[in-house]
Order: structure tokens, then C-alpha cells, then sequence
């Protein structure tokens, strides 16, 4: 039984900064590859780390609608910032995976299916959100009667440190997704960064043996109750600084009943159709299949890669494409994300993490366009 389950209070302890340093050392001398938050191309992104020093400290990130800048901090916190374009996506679900290899052999043709890769991640620093965003993924990949088995073998292995959001960015909406900005589970460990005048510390939870096996070896002290209510109050101080939220209703029934509304049109007016919204998203998992041939016919191999909703090609079939116009391939996206995503999986396929609206090269902001849809419903029933 659970802690969840049976009412048990997970133990919480408090780390310095050298005991995230120990941290990354244990995880990396288990043969961990060790993911986290760093800088690249003028931005937050996920990548390998070797040490503490990788980490983004003392930076912050600014986000609206189009727009993406990072910032310095006046102290020296290592997550102080949002999410950044990438997701743990790229890492279990891979953007371009070779599937198999073909060689003709006289009149015999030799298949080799691409081997299982299993990295044996360690992802430091999942946001509430992100946590929810893999669960999403596990449905869709791991969980019916057909399993990706190249994103089983990155997922089952994958150590996960998750963080308690410290900073809400300037699109982001968890909490009115119910995503965050809290872990609840699908973590091995669980950190809130503590800052202060006196120290800089971190509260740290286990959330699996594996998680608490490590913990116990890292330099520690048991959390007070003043740590734990520090701790609740950065998160608070979260919530109730998110920078967008979706309509307070009942948000999939809402889109299915106005599937000919002029929004659509509205919105194709500045859609440029370029798919950041989909490359982004940590849920979208759409995929298109390639075939590559060599000119003399004696080789072959198909591989995967990721697609999108938004370009023509991906609804084509014998005699065009099924979504020719911007407003239908903006249509099915959103439906699909708020709507029907319910249908297939049980959840909705947002998160709130607001990347699609920051990454929009025209800001093009997906619970502006929920609510101006619920707004003009209200006022036809008033009119």
C-alpha cells in the first residue's frame, strides 16, 4: 500500500547545496545519464549534465505570448525560472528514430529491426506539469494494446527528480488544468527550492525505495515543521501567480458545440501554420513514417519522425488532404488537446505549461481563444 493510500505522512528531510551536488554524483555513479536544466541558444533547455556547475543558477526566464527572454535573478536559485521550449518528451519519445534496416542479398532480402536503446535517464528538475505530461504520454504510448516498445525501454528505466515550481512564468496555467504547481506522485524524489537571508537549502522527499535508497545516502537533516510550511508556501505563492487561466466550465463540451464558430476563421487569419505549437507541447505525439531506398536497390531502412497536425501532408490521403484550410488544422488541434483527447485517453492532453503559447511566433494564446469562444456564448444567452 502506498503512503498516499494508507494516510502515512512521507518523511521530509532538508539539503544544502552540497547535498544536491551529492545528489547528481550518486545518480551519475549508478551509470545514470543524468538530464537537467541548462543554458543553450539563449534559452532553458534540457540537456546532460556532469555537475552543479551545469545548472542555470541565479538565471530567470521572462514569458508572454510570442516572447522569450531570460533575465538574471538577484540570488543564486538553480531552478528560478519556468518551463523552456523543451520537454522530457525529446528524451523518451525520440524525434527521429530509426525503425528498420533492409539488404538484399542475392535473392534474399535480410530485415533488422533497430535495437532497443535504453539510456538509463536521470531527468533532474520535472515541473508538476511536465510529471503530468509523461503520465499523459504513458497512457497514449504504454498503456493500451498496442506499446512503443523504443518509449517503453527509455520510460521504465528513467530515474525521476521532480521540483516543485518555485516561479510561475508568464503563460502558464496549471492550476486551472489541475497539473500543478505541486508534485503529487510519479517521482523517485521530490525537491522545493528553500530561499532565504541565512541559507539555500532544499526539502526533499522520497516518492519510491529507489528515490529513498538515494536519499539516504545524501547529506541531510530531518525537515521541521517551519521547513515544510516554507516549503507549502512557495508553492502557493505559485498558484496564485499564474500568468493565464482556461475558462472555469465544462471546456470539451464547450469546443464540441462550436465546431462552426467564426473564431476558427479568426484565428486562421494569424496562424501561420508552422507547427511550434505541436513541437513544443509535451503531450502531442504524432509521428509520420519515412521510407529511404538507395539508388542501387540493395539497401533500405524506414524511420520515424515527429509531425504535425498543422502541416497539410499529415491528413492527406488518396486525392488530397483532409484539413486543407488553417482554420480546420487549428480546429483539430485544439479539439483534439481539450476535447476528444478525453474520449480516447481519459484526461485532457494539456498540461498548462504554456509553451505553446510562448513559442507562437505570433502569440497566438490557447486560453484566449477558449475563453473569447465561452465569452460569446454568454452573450448570445444574454442578447
Amino acid at each position: 500500500m502506498s503512503e498516499a493510500a494508507s494516510g502515512a505522512v512521507p518523511e521530509r528531510y532538508v539539503m544544502s547545496v552540497d547535498g544536491l551536488r551529492a545528489l547528481i554524483e550518486a545518480l551519475r555513479g549508478r551509470g545514470k545519464r543524468v538530464v537537467a536544466p541548462t543554458i543553450g541558444d539563449d534559452a532553458i533547455i534540457y540537456d546532460d549534465i556532469d555537475s552543479l556547475d551545469d545548472l542555470p543558477r541565479g538565471v530567470t526566464d521572462e514569458q508572454e505570448p510570442g516572447r522569450y527572454k531570460l533575465a538574471q535573478r538577484d540570488d543564486g536559485a538553480f531552478f528560478g525560472y519556468a518551463v523552456g521550449p523543451h520537454s522530457w518528451k525529446k528524451f523518451l519519445h525520440k524525434p527521429l528514430l530509426n525503425l528498420w534496416r533492409a539488404k538484399r542479398q542475392g535473392s534474399e532480402i535480410e530485415v533488422e529491426a533497430e535495437p532497443l536503446d535504453p539510456q538509463n535517464y536521470a531527468f533532474l528538475g520535472v515541473r508538476a506539469c511536465e510529471l503530468n505530461a509523461i503520465a499523459i504520454q504513458d497512457r497514449v504510448l504504454m498503456g493500451g494494446d498496442y506499446v512503443d516498445p523504443h518509449y517503453k525501454a527509455q520510460r521504465e528505466g528513467a530515474f525521476i527528480v521532480a521540483l516543485n515550481c518555485g516561479k510561475a512564468g508568464g503563460t502558464c496555467f496549471c492550476v486551472s488544468m489541475k497539473t500543478g504547481p505541486k508534485v503529487t506522485d510519479g517521482f523517485d524524489l521530490a525537491l522545493t527550492e528553500l530561499m532565504s537571508a541565512d541559507a539555500h537549502e532544499f526539502l526533499v522527499e522520497a516518492g519510491s525505495p529507489a528515490g529513498a535508497e538515494i536519499l539516504a545516502e545524501l547529506p541531510r537533516r530531518p525537515a521541521t515543521q517551519q521547513d515544510v510550511d516554507a516549503a507549502d508556501e512557495v508553492v502557493a505563492q505559485t498558484a496564485a501567480s499564474m500568468g493565464r487561466r482556461m475558462p472555469d466550465e465544462d471546456v470539451p463540451a464547450l469546443l464540441m458545440r462550436n465546431l462552426q464558430h467564426p473564431r476558427w476563421q479568426e484565428v486562421a487569419q494569424r496562424c501561420l501554420s508552422c507547427a511550434n505549437c505541436t513541437m513544443v507541447c509535451p503531450t502531442c505525439f504524432c509521428t509520420s513514417v519515412e521510407d529511404h531506398n538507395d539508388l542501387a536497390g540493395v539497401e533500405s531502412s524506414r524511420s520515424r519522425r515527429w509531425d504535425s497536425c498543422f502541416t497539410m501532408d499529415y491528413s492527406y490521403i488518396h486525392g488530397g488532404s483532409v484539413r486543407p484550410s488553417v482554420s480546420s488544422r487549428y480546429r483539430q488541434w485544439m479539439t483534439h488537446k481539450l476535447a476528444t483527447w478525453h474520449e480516447q485517453f481519459g484526461t485532457t492532453g494539456c498540461v498548462g505549461c504554456g509553451r505553446c503559447i510562448t513559442w507562437c511566433p505570433v502569440g497566438i494564446d490557447i486560453t484566449e481563444e477558449t475563453q473569447a469562444i465561452s465569452d460569446s456564448e454568454k452573450s448570445a444567452r444574454q442578447s
